[in-house]
């Protein structure tokens, strides 16, 4: 557990709680960091069968930090590209990518940037009715991440995808449900609730059945994923590099 991260244990649930709350639970390399250590410590405890995401506060996750990423941006076009810069998003997209037990999330609030396309590697979502989902990348000069480009269309079909994508426009609670980003949505009050519930009944079954069922679902699209995020840094890194990067990023700050 961090200042950052809350780790709470219910059987063998394990609710992992973004709590930046001051920031819309926006990741910084010490979040990152802490959520991908957590779902590598998940991933090798026999004692947890089933990983939930939530965020605390009013929002899921405002994705990268504004701040951050425009600081990133300065130093791509002034050539400073530091290969430890951004080692934290890498790390927690890998044990998104490659989470062996059932991964949940209970989106409780606005989730931006990697608060959507994070939702692309998790095997259940469920979305607090009031919440809204933002896919930037387009407005802010950038393209998407962590596999977004391959999953979202995956998830949510083609066309849905291409407008949140291109468009940076809200999706609804209702929209993600009805293009399938997320199973149902839920009262506020209720949501976490009904997330540990199904959580709970997943993981009263076989703890190896459920991995074995798991590696099953991800092997057809592993190397597709692998594949999309390579693409992704290429096209990110170029984009970073274009004059006036740092300024579309961070007029996302006003």
């Amino acid at each position: 557990m961090t200042e950052t991260l809350r780790i709470e244990d219910d059987g063998a649930v394990r609710t992992l709680v973004f709590a930046r709350p001051e920031a819309a639970n926006a990741f910084d390399e010490e979040l990152y960091h802490a959520a991908a250590r957590a779902l590598r410590d998940a991933a090798s405890d026999g004692g947890v069968s089933v990983v939930l995401l939530t965020g605390e506060g009013r929002a899921f996750t405002a994705g990268t930090d504004i701040k951050e990423m425009a600081e990133i941006a300065r130093d791509h076009a002034a050539g400073r590209s530091d290969q430890e810069m951004g080692s934290g998003f890498v790390a927690l997209v890998d044990a998104l990518a490659g989470f062996p037990k059932p991964l949940m999330a209970a989106v409780n609030g606005a989730g931006v940037g990697l608060g959507i396309t994070m939702l692309g590697h998790c095997d259940v979502v469920l979305i607090a009715e009031h919440a809204r989902l933002m896919a930037p990348f387009a407005a802010m000069g950038v393209v998407p991440e962590a596999a977004g480009s391959y999953l979202l269309p995956a998830r949510m079909g083609h066309q849905h995808a291409a407008l949140a994508l291109f468009t940076g426009n809200w999706v609804t609670a209702e929209e993600a449900v009805r293009c399938g980003l997320a199973l149902r949505a839920v009262p506020a009050e209720a949501l976490l609730d009904e997330a540990r519930g199904i959580a709970r009944e997943i993981a009263a079954k076989p703890l190896a059945s459920l991995v074995a069922t798991k590696e099953l679902i991800l092997a057809p699209r592993r190397e597709e994923v692998r594949r999309a995020r390579e693409r992704e840094d290429a096209a990110f890194a170029r984009l970073l590099g274009e004059a006036g990067a740092d300024g579309r990023i961070a007029a996302r700050l006003g």
